[in-house]
């Protein structure tokens, strides 16, 4: 976020400051330095400053640290979040010193500094009286006698020290200092640049300082939500902020200027969901690039072709010996360039780099083909053979581009899944080019076979088996990335069937395939109904793991996570799955398909657990990954948990649309079980309004799908579809209200759908079965209580209202206290703006009760009569406060009291 500096009329002049002393020291008191007053003035808080609870001093991540800090570059909002952890300290009682460094700070003006900060903060003129009246020459001694101050005042202390990058390298060593033999009534916060050093590494290798970087700086999802519904009171819808946020990435002086640049719109939303389709605001970017010095911005427009700024890179691309120094100062003076903590460079933050490369495209050809020569050459060098073989491609050395890509590519995608980087070489590359190279066909097999386009994955996995002397090994790969795409493509069947082919000892001998395959054969078990087992074979494989974050670990870990969601675990399917959704979002990026399908998974068992917000949120921006790589479950469960959204917010219209466009795609992808899913979810959202035409057109056409000659599946599929079907003809008989239909086809259900392994299905045919019981005249209290009580047990908070509201009122008169178990949580939300209440006065240690009283009442502009008749007490006694009052704050007068208290933080100002 923007960061925020004291303004003229919140800063005291020389003159004032001279007059607010008290009488009894100003004549001995040297004359202290205005420039001093106005670094020890906390900065203003912005309106727009949201409260960001997951940063929260005293909350779970810090839990009271008594010395942090704050390093990350220039933009990332450290002094914003000094100033709300001023705020968060100021309400626990505690006196806050504020400091905002500067260059000439040398270590006794750094002291005095200091000491005059906390004389401002805890009411204490005379504090350290001696390091004015008689400075020492060795910043030492006086560092020494104000930690002796601190510990003798006895009281909560908190140092804020802002902007420590600024100080010498002296003065870092007494900050350091401090920092070592701080009292324990002392905290010490010092937010600061990565390039300055604090020699403090022992501390925060033993834990005795917490270290808060960029990557926890970064905003997350519901932190952007947060900011803009602040910053223009209305609230964005998902899509459009998970859009602004990726554009950002999560930058907060990204999200401050686009919110900036949009500030005067008539329509804001739709202008930032324009923003973030051009990634960002051109003009504003433009506008700090031009500040730039020329060399500079040259410098940047060269090496903005590159993804990863590394010193010797940038040498090598601009030919000039003193890149690395250039680069280093930029990453100091600007906040354009992030460090990259994967890979040890730099980066360009995504909106910059956008900006950048449109400017290196009007460059002359010749020109550009000369840089991306020279980046060519020394990724090549250092192994880095795809973004190499971009260059080489963007260079116009087509051959090299395509052996460097066949070298690297099959590699990235099995090792880190980078399956778009392979669809994106396959739209690039000739076709002749790809057949006559097999290590490319066997990459574009594999990304094509969970993209969506298995067809074309078969094709490619037959021209492979179809070459002379073809392996067992490569032959049994060609199986598997066949049966993947199987899997993808609804058929079960044929999963399971070519996995077992090959039985328990397949002729594999790469570690990554061979823990592929063998995680497909733990699969299968959980398809042919013993997920318990097929989990616990998955745990050992995993165990067995050296690298848990390993692309093929993840996939283990995402079958164990569906595993639990589709027997109904969701307490434990959602924290399987959110670590893994965590590291996948870090590692492979937030659109990412593998991360979408994480996304979808937990969203899923967040809904049945009652945090439809949070779900919603998870799935913004990703459906349109979902409906392109999903498999048949994560398109399922993205559709409905949004559509169940919205219908939640009233919006029964756009949670119909959604269920069509759910239906759509799997009619283009040829999925059925989705479009019977489409099917059967309507037909509830029918049934629950007593809609029997509607419900029995949407059966019609189910059956009409069901009986479709071209619908060859075997008994897996088959298994899931009669339950789903059987479902349907119930939702239909409720439509109607034929409840005797209902309870007989409850009676001729299949042995599969009452001996379903998925106890959330259970569940709701209990409810069901419950419903139609009471309204045909008999007591099903017996059936509601073993529903609630199973619903309460696994985590189905949302089960009742999902299946029907009638049940819920039914489940309040016959089983009131199980109702009160069956209720969805609804957490509270955790992002509003920062709290501001009117004429509040924080319990501050610097004044006494009665002092902060006499305030607070001040503050509603009350005379010292009507104060002493409010605290009954003589007016006499309110002079003689106010007195106190002046001293403590170095005040003349009553309004500049009020002034000074609010600048501290004393007074909290009007909301």
């Amino acid at each position: 976020m923007r960061k925020s500096f004291p303004t003229a009329p919140g800063a005291p002049s020389a003159a004032a400051t001279s007059r607010d002393r008290p009488r009894s020291s100003a004549s001995a008191a040297p004359a202290i330095a205005s420039d001093l007053l106005l670094k020890v003035t906390p900065p203003r808080v912005s309106q727009q400053l949201i409260t960001r609870k997951r940063l929260a001093f005293f909350g779970e991540q810090l839990r009271g640290q008594p010395l942090v800090l704050l390093c990350a570059p220039g933009g990332f909002g450290k002094t914003s979040l000094l100033a709300q952890w001023r705020l968060e300290h100021l309400a626990q009682g505690f006196v806050v010193a504020w400091l905002s460094a500067q260059p000439q700070d040398d270590p006794v003006r750094l002291v005095q500094a200091l000491a005059l900060s906390l004389r401002h903060a805890g009411g204490r003129p005379e504090l350290a009286s001696a390091l004015f009246d008689t400075p020492p020459s060795d910043g030492l001694d006086a560092a020494i006698r104000l930690l002796a101050e601190i510990a003798q005042e006895a009281m909560e202390t908190t140092l804020l020290i802002d902007r420590a990058d600024h100080l010498s390298t002296g003065s870092a060593m007494l900050l350091a200092y401090l920092m070592r033999n701080a009292p324990a009534n002392l905290r010490v916060v010092v937010a600061t640049r990565p390039e300055s050093r604090l020699a403090i590494d022992d501390l925060i290798d033993y834990g005795q300082c917490r270290v808060i970087g960029p990557a926890q700086l970064r905003f997350q999802l519901d932190e952007t939500q947060a900011l803009v519904a602040n910053r223009f009171a209305t609230r964005l819808d998902n899509d459009t902020a998970a859009r602004l946020h990726d554009t950002a990435e999560g930058w907060p002086l990204g999200l401050q200027l686009a919110l900036a640049a949009v500030a005067g719109a008539d329509d804001p939303q739709t202008e930032l969901a324009a923003l973030s389709h051009r990634g960002g605001d051109r003009q504003w970017l433009g506008l700090l690039l031009d500040n730039l010095k020329p060399g500079d911005a040259e410098f940047l427009i060269s090496v903005s072709i590159a993804d990863i700024l590394w010193p010797e890179l940038c040498r090598a691309i601009t030919e000039c010996n003193d890149a690395p120094e250039q680069l280093a100062r930029l990453a100091h003076d600007t906040p354009l360039l992030a460090s990259d903590e994967q890979d040890g460079g730099l980066r360009m933050h995504q909106m910059v780099r956008g900006v950048l490369r449109q400017r290196f495209a009007e460059q002359p050809a010749k020109q550009q083909a000369l840089l991306h020569e020279r980046a060519l050459h020394w990724l090549a060098n250092h192994g880095c053979l795809e973004a190499a073989a971009r260059h080489a491609f963007s260079a116009g050395q087509r051959g090299w581009a395509y052996h460097l890509a066949e070298r690297c590519l099959y590699k990235d995608l099995m090792t880190h899944g980078r399956q778009g980087v392979v669809l994106e070489w396959l739209g690039r590359l000739p076709a002749v080019e790809v057949d006559r190279r097999p290590q490319l066909l066997l990459a574009a097999a594999w990304a094509l076979a969970t993209s969506g386009r298995q067809a074309q994955s078969a094709r490619l996995a037959s021209r492979i088996t179809a070459l002379p002397d073809i392996s067992d090994a490569l032959r049994c790969e060609c199986d598997l990335a066949l049966s993947t795409a199987a899997y993808f493509s609804d058929d079960p069947d044929r999963f399971v069937a070519l996995i077992r082919h090959w039985g328990e000892s397949p002729p594999l001998r790469d570690p990554i395939l061979l823990m592929a395959y063998r995680q497909h054969a733990f699969f299968c078990d959980a398809l042919a109904g013993e997920p318990a087992l097929a989990r616990l074979k998955q745990q050992q494989l995993l165990n067995g793991d050296s690298n848990p974050r390993s692309y093929s670990a993840r996939w283990g870990q995402f079958a164990v996570g569906l595993t639990y969601l589709r027997e109904g675990q969701v307490l434990l399917a959602e924290r399987q799955m959110r670590q893994t959704l965590a590291s996948a979002e870090a590692d492979l990026g937030r659109r990412n398909p593998f991360t979408c399908m994480a996304a979808a998974l937990r969203a899923g068992a967040l809904w049945e657990m009652g945090r439809a917000e949070e779900a919603a949120l998870l799935l913004a921006n990703r459906l349109d990954v979902l409906e392109r790589f999903g498999n048949p479950e994560t398109v399922i469960l993205g559709y409905r948990v949004l559509a169940r959204t919205e219908l939640l917010d009233g919006s029964e219209h756009r949670a119909l649309a959604l269920l069509d466009a759910m239906g759509a795609v799997g009619v283009a992808r040829e999925l059925p079980r989705v479009v019977i899913a489409s099917l059967v979810e309507r037909m509830k959202i029918h049934a629950r309004r007593f809609r029997a035409e509607s419900c029995r057109t949407l059966a019609e056409q189910l059956e009409r799908l069901l009986a479709a000659p071209d619908l060859q599946r075997g008994p897996i599929w088959w298994r899931d579809a009669q339950i789903q079907r059987h479902l349907a003809r119930v939702y239909g008989a409720i439509a109607q209200r034929d409840w005797q239909q209902a309870l007989a086809l409850f009676d001729q259900a299949p042995p599969l759908a009452r001996q379903a392994q998925d106890c959330r299905l259970r569940i709701e045919f209990l409810c069901l079965r419950a419903l139609a019981l009471e309204h045909c005249g008999d007591s099903a209290t017996h059936l509601l209580r073993e529903a609630a009580d199973l619903a309460h047990a696994f985590g189905l908070q949302r089960i009742f209202i999902d299946v029907h509201p009638m049940l819920t009122e039914q489940l309040k008169r016959i089983a009131p206290d199980m109702m009160e178990r069956a209720r969805p949580e609804i957490p509270p939300r955790e992002l509003d703006a920062a709290p501001l209440p009117r004429a509040q006065v924080t319990p501050s240690v610097a004044l006494t009760p009665k002092e902060r009283e006499v305030l607070e009442l001040l503050a509603h502009n009350l005379t010292n009569k009507e104060i002493g008749l409010a605290m009954q007490v003589s007016d006499q006694a309110i002079k003689w406060h106010l007195k106190n009052l002046f001293a403590k704050l170095g005040a003349c007068t009553r309004k500049q009291l009020l002034q000074k208290a609010r600048i501290q933080g004393i007074i909290l100002p009007p909301s």
